[in-house]
Formats: C-alpha cells, sequence, structure tokens
C-alpha cells in the first residue's frame, strides 16, 4: 500500500476565523486526508503573542512569532491576518517558494489583487480566496468555475453583515441609525470603530473581487464608487417601507455603455431601495447573498451566513482542500481569468432610478414646476407622493414630496437634483437614494 502524502499547512494568523481553522484541521483530520490524498499537518501558527487567550483550546506548542520561516518551510499557506503587511510579503514568499495559498484578505485583495495573482501565474501555484467574500457563501468559485462557459452581466450583493444587520433593525423597529448600531456593537456584528462597515469600505473591496472574477478584468479599489450608510435617516426607512422598498447596502458591478459608445463596467457600493419582493429584500439580519444577472443561465442568488469564524472557516478550508488536490494531482495552480480588458466606467455612467426626497412650499404650482424641470433634464416621475405638515407654533404649512423616477442616466439624475435645489419653491432636499429592481 502506498504511503499517503503529508502536505505542510502554515497557519497566519489566529483570531476567531484562523482559530477555528486550526482546529478543524485537527479535529478532522482523517477526513480531510480522504478527501484530498494527502495528510495536511499543520506545522505552526504565526502570531503576534504566543501567549495571548483564545477561546478555542489549541496544542502551544503549534504557535510562534516566526512568520517567515514558518512560511519558507510549507506546502500550503493560509493567510488570515488581515491588513496589507506584513500579510502581502509573506504571501508573495509564499507563493515565490512554490506554496498554494488561501486568503480572506479582502482588502490587501481590492489594492494590489493584480500583484499577487501575476506571482502565483509565475510559480504555477494556487492562490484561493473564497472568504474575502460573503463568509460561508461559495460565490468566488461558482463565478470563476460554474459560470466560466456564459456571459454574467450584472452582480448585486448585500455583502456586509453589519450594515445589513443595521437597516434590518431600522427598518423592522424604526430605530434611528445611532441605535442600529449600538445595537449591533452590543452584539458583536460591529466593530468599536465601524467605520470600514457603516462607510462602505469593506464592501467596496469585495465589490471589487467580484467584479475582477465577473468581468474577466482587474479591478481595484480606487474603481469602485462607494458610499456609506450614516446618512440613512429613520424617516428614510419609513418612507421606503410607504412606498413598498426597503433600503439595503448594495455592492453592484454591471456591464454597461456609456454616453459616448464605450463599453465598460460600474463598480460601485451605496445605500439602494430595492421593492420588497425582490429577493435581496428577504435578506435579514447579519446575513449576506449575491444575487447574479447571467445571458444563459439568468437570475442566480447565493444565500448564507457572511461572517463568523465557523462559516467563515468552511470557506477556507473548501480552499485549502482544492489546493492540496492539486498539489496530490500535479498541474498548474488556477487563480483567476483576466481574458477581457474592460474599462472601469465612472457612476455618472450608470443608468439607474432615483428616490428623492422634498421640502417644498405648499403653494399653487409647486408639482407643476418640479414635473416640468424633471422634463426639461430627460428625467421620467414614475411616483409622486406628498404629504402635508403644519407647524403648530407658526400655523405654517410646508409639504413633503417623495419621487420615485423611472431609470436614466447618474448624469441626467444628479443634474436633476442640483436643478431642483435652484427652485424657490423647494426649502430642502432631504434624501437622495438610487433604486434598484424596479
Amino acid at each position: 500500500m502506498t504511503e499517503m502524502r503529508t502536505l505542510k499547512v502554515a497557519l497566519l494568523g489566529c483570531g476567531n476565523v484562523g482559530a477555528q481553522v486550526a482546529r478543524i484541521l485537527i479535529e478532522d483530520a482523517d477526513a480531510l486526508a480522504a478527501r484530498t490524498g494527502a495528510r495536511l499537518q499543520l506545522s505552526g501558527i504565526a502570531v503576534r503573542n504566543v501567549n495571548a487567550p483564545r477561546d478555542v483550546d489549541l496544542p502551544q506548542e503549534l504557535f510562534t512569532t516566526d512568520a517567515e520561516t514558518l512560511v519558507k518551510d510549507a506546502d500550503l499557506v493560509i493567510e488570515l491576518m488581515g491588513g496589507i503587511e506584513p500579510a502581502r510579503t509573506l504571501i508573495l514568499s509564499a507563493l515565490r517558494n512554490g506554496a498554494c495559498v488561501v486568503t480572506g484578505n479582502k482588502a490587501l485583495l481590492a489594492q494590489d489583487g493584480p500583484t499577487l495573482y501575476e506571482e502565483a501565474d509565475k510559480a504555477g501555484v494556487q492562490l484561493s480566496y473564497e472568504a474575502a467574500v460573503a463568509g460561508a457563501i461559495p460565490i468566488l468559485r461558482p463565478i470563476r468555475d460554474s459560470l466560466s462557459g456564459d456571459r454574467i452581466t450584472r452582480v448585486l450583493g448585500i455583502v456586509n453583515g453589519t450594515t445589513n444587520f443595521i437597516l434590518d433593525q431600522m427598518d423592522s423597529t424604526g430605530a434611528q441609525f445611532a441605535d442600529a448600531l449600538a445595537e449591533a456593537q452590543r452584539l458583536g456584528y460591529a466593530e468599536a470603530d465601524p467605520t470600514a462597515d457603516v462607510e462602505g469600505h469593506d464592501a467596496a473591496a469585495k465589490a471589487a473581487i467580484l467584479a475582477s472574477l465577473s468581468f474577466h478584468t482587474r479591478f481595484a479599489l480606487e474603481d469602485v464608487h462607494c458610499e456609506g450608510i450614516s446618512s440613512v435617516s429613520a424617516s428614510d426607512i419609513s418612507a421606503a417601507k410607504d412606498a413598498g422598498f426597503v433600503i439595503k447596502l448594495l455592492a453592484i458591478a454591471e456591464k454597461l455603455t456609456d454616453a459616448n459608445g464605450t463599453e465598460g463596467v460600474s463598480v460601485r457600493v451605496h445605500p439602494t431601495l430595492l421593492p420588497r419582493e425582490h429577493p435581496l429584500a428577504a435578506v435579514r439580519g447579519a446575513f449576506n447573498a449575491v444575487f447574479i444577472e447571467a445571458e444563459n443561465a439568468g437570475e442566480l442568488m447565493f444565500y448564507g451566513q457572511g461572517a463568523g469564524g465557523t462559516p467563515t472557516a468552511s470557506a477556507v478550508l473548501g480552499d485549502l482542500v482544492s489546493a492540496a488536490r492539486r498539489l496530490v494531482l500535479g498541474g498548474p495552480g488556477r487563480t483567476e481569468t483576466t481574458t477581457g480588458h474592460v474599462p472601469a466606467l465612472p457612476i455618472d455612467a450608470a443608468t439607474t432610478s432615483y428616490y428623492i426626497g422634498l421640502d417644498v412650499a405648499d403653494q399653487p404650482g409647486v408639482l407643476a414646476k418640479i414635473a416640468q424641470l424633471f422634463a426639461g433634464h430627460g428625467v421620467s416621475i414614475e411616483i409622486m407622493r406628498q404629504t402635508i405638515h403644519r407647524d403648530s407654533a407658526s400655523n405654517v404649512e410646508s409639504a413633503e414630496l417623495r419621487i420615485v423616477t423611472h431609470r436614466a442616466s447618474e448624469a441626467a439624475l444628479a443634474a436633476t437634483v442640483e436643478a431642483v435645489k435652484g427652485l424657490d419653491v423647494i426649502n430642502s432636499v432631504t434624501s437622495v437614494l438610487r433604486v434598484e429592481g424596479v
């Protein structure tokens, strides 16, 4: 009987996800060996402090602060440190030494992914990163492999559990943004400093990765238009609900043609109104989902837990088993396909609908003036609702208008909003949000 090969696995980082990966490697060693055809030996875990308390009980002798030496002796490297450095240097070292790498580092991939992909190609090794987007949801491999014979036209994703939890709380309880954020922090869904989540930076990094795989072109973080949810108010949520919408922070990547006839891809992250019957509207709490539109497959949705130690560890182990099988069977590593060179288009090139909240004077002719201005900019109004308010102190009446437009170019819509601000009957523009799925 042929003796089974042993592959050395170096783990960089032992936070919530890393600790669960280490536990599974140890506890499920026999099952993993049967699936890969090789023993996966956890050779060490690189951490900053070997004595730091951890939720998972792991052998103390595995811990080391010498990540460089650990990487040099590994067949497979799992990078779960996060951040740009030293993760970037360690991954490059692993690739150049001929090791396959599994990472969940979305920020690094969005900032400097092309360098890592090129090094993996040169070395003929595998660079995998399923855990970088949407936690446990298997989305990157289906895009790369299962849909490789199709043409993806559009991707819409709820890819940040923190912001989805906050918006869901605001929608279901009527809470203000600050109160919903505080609840997310209390439950551990949001960090003490939630900036990366609530300002959309985390989702933007994931959007760049999704766009790169979907459209076979390398998109970086700077190619993504990014807006967060901190300006979304309880009144926005309430008005959206009254109109049959729910507000979600969406990562969107879509192929389109701009006004000059240039075909490209718009990649953007922003709060978005969705009809309540849209599949993404039903994604509650801290869950994630990615909705894909393809020429032949049609509409597909992938749904599941988008974060957490054990769910994300599942994605990491899936990549690890795939990479280990490749080492056992031989052959070049599989990273990404970048056969296209489609330009990233600015958000002005996108075609969308707007939801606009206006505080206006309650006097004759106001609606006509607004409708005429919209028409003059080539923007058609689909829904217009008016609510009258009376100030009890001054006894002065004002009106609140809620407008949903038909689809138009982002440039035309933005110009319309700017023009509306100049009308003498407008007290203020209270909100401007994009609408999808109508």
